[in-house]
């Protein structure tokens, strides 16, 4: 039997990490999206056509260390934008998606776009503000040098991206239950997505 859950949110509301954690109280497969869209834009930084390297994309290529990375981070957004780009992985999301044994995923368009029947939505989000200050302590952690004014400027930067593009905008879906990290930890935050996971699960079974 499968059960889908989507959780979507901007980028550094620790969406990924209580994606995570649902997958593994449930034992459900769990896929990063975001992945996706930055190995396709890693493949752009390294010549490839966006369109070209979304339609060839491999699972190998899921795998490079530098997907992490700020300016794949950048150019990610970019790519993601481009229509031809999200219908060549789409197929590849919703037949994860559907797996048995049940999945979760995350990203900006799972809930309203991939998945639009999941069983469980959940929109997690938080402030600008501390979505900054959380990404800025990552990349300072990693020994990348940057400024928390510049990661602002590119977090704001990326949302009205994502928000305000023509296909598949962020936002959240129909039914999503919307958990704000801002002021909250991530103990509460991954109890709350489990609640609300296991109450739909239990109406089901009646």
């Amino acid at each position: 039997m499968s059960f889908t859950i989507a959780i979507d949110g901007p980028a550094a509301a620790g969406k990924g990490t209580v994606s995570k954690a649902v997958a593994a109280h449930f034992g459900f497969a769990h896929l990063d999206t975001g992945l996706l869209y930055r190995a396709v834009g890693a493949l752009t930084l390294k010549g490839t056509p966006a369109i070209d390297a979304a339609r060839a994309l491999v699972a190998e290529d899921l795998e490079d260390p530098a997907l992490r990375t700020p300016e794949v981070a950048d150019a990610a957004s970019k790519v993601a934008v481009i229509p031809e780009v999200r219908a060549a992985l789409v197929d590849f999301q919703r037949a994860f998606a559907r797996r048995a044994g049940g999945a979760v995923l995350d990203g900006r368009d799972i809930g309203t776009v991939i998945c639009p029947e999941a069983e469980a939505k959940l929109f997690v989000t938080a402030s600008a503000q501390v979505r900054a200050e959380r990404r800025f302590k990552e990349l300072t952690e990693r020994g990348l040098e940057t400024s928390l004014k510049a990661v602002l400027a590119d977090v704001e930067e990326r949302d009205a991206r994502d928000r305000e593009r023509a296909t598949a905008p962020l936002k959240a879906a129909e039914g999503a239950v919307v958990i704000d990290t801002s002021e909250m930890d991530i103990e509460t935050a991954v109890a709350t997505a489990i609640a609300h996971v296991d109450a739909v699960r239990g109406g089901l079974s009646k």
